[in-house]
């Protein structure tokens, strides 16, 4: 670490956090160290996302041990105490970890957190409040953190804040600003990230690590692409033979109890697994086992000739073995997760002429009288979808009768999604889109303006590791956190993706992370400023992720993280 010559720090220009040699006035306020100084430095300090509403930090400090720290729940509910117990567990994990030096004190402040939540549902949807107000006073050698949120992710996300607010001391121990008053609240409901753990399998370890480092940015949705054609690691209890036949090995399955850990695991950090089961293209391992088994031509197109990626396969849309083989999947699905939680179905890259080339599809469209019409193949597609719509709205009411109403499913854009035909396709009740177009595209504002729920994944900006050799290129953050979104109420929000064809275990945090950071403040906040003028609360986000045990990228040499009037 860099100590200046004085061994203080001083803000200038309300932005910038320098050592105080090389400060041009002579200072009113220093800190002990550049992290302290950047708790208070422009206003929003060291908080990352920025907060929407109102943003007020003290300069002074109050110096403590986090032995010291005291958090009351206010509220009568059992189900609120044990949800947000968890959470306070990892808020003191989170603080702790911030200790450079002894987090022992032997004099320490005593900070005291009161935490109020008026809401007693568990439910995270988008209609989920997850508005808070954070205040901190000082009095004499006592803290009170005043935290008032409807639900618990509020709550969750105001604890997340308030480690924002703590960094280290030279002295051993903590330092908190003595005072501070946030009112929060996100622009968008769907803050997400999109995990492929089948092309290459991602053990749970890494995937805690990533929905930790999503609570730390306040993503709200881990969309989970657990299977592809390249595998299908996803226990399926119903039908084992998916992953027994699908999996790369034994070891690179996700058992039906490691996943409903982690669902679990994702909740109380205030994240929704919303899964993802492609169809009817981006389907190989795991279901060539079916013709063995007497069901027929489940999966066509195996050889090379109409194909994405090996393994090749596509659906046979007219085979009913097909959906019977969906429903038991999506009964699983539905029995793990959440009640209100949705599905992704995918929907994407379906290839015409692999339909077009099977005999069985060809005589069965002839003999209904039909032509061998590109709108024919669309209506077959778009029948798919809505056939399997049909079971996964059965099985959610069967498995959960008091529930009010079943969310709309996901489907990525396609052919079908195209604004001048999408009505006669997929009706904008029962289907959300998630756009993957270039962030030039008019598809997703016209979409939004037919009635559409959208999702924006900007194809060129907010994928992370698409494609492979040359085809695969790399976005810094800056240009992620540039990536405007338009405000627009039928635009649920956005996600970043993280497509695992070059990464791995080893690899893939680094992948994701900060960079992910950067689409998250784009999301909560949407602001009008730039990357240029977020980049030093992003350089203390990265370190934070680090302080949390993730392994973020490298996103500036250290000179001009530690000399920040230099590298501009």
């Amino acid at each position: 670490m860099f100590y200046p010559a004085s061994g203080r720090w001083v803000c200038i220009e309300e932005r910038l956090c320098v050592a105080e040699e090389n400060a041009s006035f002579c200072p009113n306020k220093t800190f002990e160290s550049q992290e302290d100084c950047r708790l208070s430095c422009g206003k929003y300090g060291a908080i990352w996302p920025m907060p929407t509403g109102n943003c007020e930090l003290g300069n002074d400090r109050v110096h403590f041990s986090p032995k010291k720290v005291k958090i009351v729940v206010m509220t009568n509910s059992s189900t609120i105490k044990e949800f947000l117990h968890t959470t306070t567990r990892s808020f003191d994990h989170n603080i702790a970890k911030e200790c450079t030096q002894s987090c022992n004190l032997e004099k320490s402040a005593e900070v005291i957190i009161y935490a109020a939540v008026n809401s007693t549902s568990l439910t995270l949807d988008w209609d989920t409040s997850e508005a808070y107000s954070l205040s901190v006073h000082t009095t004499g050698n006592v803290s009170r953190v005043e935290i008032k949120a409807a639900t618990v992710y509020g709550a969750r996300h105001a604890f997340e804040t308030l480690t924002n607010l703590v960094t280290s001391s030279k002295l051993n121990g903590l330092l908190l600003v003595s005072s501070a008053y946030i009112d929060d609240r996100p622009i968008y409901p769907h803050r997400g990230l999109l995990l492929d753990t089948a092309r290459n399998f991602i053990p749970l370890r890494r995937i805690r690590n990533t929905i930790d480092a999503m609570a730390a940015s306040k993503l709200n949705v881990f969309h989970w692409h657990v299977v592809d054609t390249h595998s299908f690691p996803l226990e399926i209890s119903r039908i084992r033979q998916m992953s027994e036949h699908g999996a790369y090995s034994a070891s690179n399955t996700y058992r039906r109890n490691d996943t409903i850990d982690l669902i679990k695991y994702a909740r109380v950090r205030g994240v929704r697994v919303i899964i993802e089961i492609e169809g009817p293209s981006h389907v190989g391992k795991g279901w060539h086992w079916t013709s063995k088994a007497g069901l027929g031509h489940v999966i066509i197109c195996t050889n090379r000739e109409a194909c994405h990626n090996p393994p090749c396969g596509q659906l046979n849309p007219f085979n009913r073995n097909v959906y019977m083989l969906i429903r038991a999947i999506y009964e699983d699905i539905a029995e793990i997760n959440a009640p209100e939680e949705t599905l992704h179905m995918g929907g994407d890259e379906v290839l015409i002429p692999c339909w077009n080339k099977s005999k069985e599809i060809r005589k069965y469209i002839t003999e209904g009288g039909l032509e061998l019409s590109l709108q024919t193949f669309h209506n077959l597609w778009s029948v798919y979808h809505k056939t399997n719509l049909k079971s996964w709205n059965e099985v959610k009411r069967r498995m959960f009768p008091k529930i009010e109403k079943v969310e709309p499913v996901i489907v990525w854009s396609s052919a079908l999604t195209e604004s001048e035909t999408i009505d006669h396709y997929l009706p904008k009740e029962q289907f959300i889109v998630q756009t993957r177009v270039d962030a030039n595209s008019t598809l997703t504002t016209m979409l939004a303006d037919k009635g559409y729920k959208v999702i924006v994944s900007s194809s060129n900006d907010w994928y992370f590791g698409h494609g492979s050799g040359e085809s695969s290129l790399y976005h810094s953050w800056n240009k992620i956190y540039d990536n405007r979104i338009e405000t627009h109420p039928n635009i649920l929000g956005g996600e970043a993706c993280m497509m695992s064809d070059t990464a791995d275990r080893f690899a893939i945090e680094s992948h994701i992370w900060p960079r992910a950071g950067a689409a998250a403040e784009r999301l909560w906040s949407n602001p009008n400023s730039t990357s240029q003028q977020a980049r030093y609360r992003f350089y203390r986000f990265r370190q934070r992720l680090i302080s949390r045990e993730v392994r973020p990228d490298a996103v500036a040499p250290k000179y001009c993280v530690l000399h920040e009037n230099q590298c501009e």
